[in-house]
């Protein structure tokens, strides 16, 4: 199955990466890519893309990375929603705000009033 993901290029922390397309059983360090598409530098939010190559895979069945998939919505190359790439972090940002609000019910509870 085909891939498109980010390969990331780039000196030690300065990161900027290419979209490739690549099998989904390589690695995308190898080098071995089939095309690339484009390119995102995260740090000045620069995206150079292949909108008709990116397209024309994804019509011959590649599948795009969540990462990626979140690029190309937010470029509006494609119409659909977001994708939550860090869903455990979110589960438990959820359940510290469910907790909050139920201590300082039971604080109130405790609390005699005259």
């Amino acid at each position: 199955m085909l891939m498109i993901r980010l390969s990331r290029v780039g000196r030690k922390n300065d990161p900027s990466f290419r979209v490739i397309v690549v099998d989904s059983k390589k690695k995308p360090k190898t080098g071995n890519y089939l095309e690339m598409v484009g390119s995102y530098d995260s740090r000045s939010d620069r995206v150079d893309l292949k909108i008709e190559r990116i397209k024309h895979w994804m019509a011959h069945g590649a599948q795009t990375s969540d990462t990626v998939h979140n690029l190309l919505v937010s470029q509006k190359i494609i119409d659909a929603k977001k994708i939550n790439v860090l869903p455990s972090y979110a589960k438990a940002m959820e359940g510290k705000d469910a907790q909050a609000p139920a201590v300082d019910n039971a604080v109130a509870e405790e609390t005699p009033t005259q």
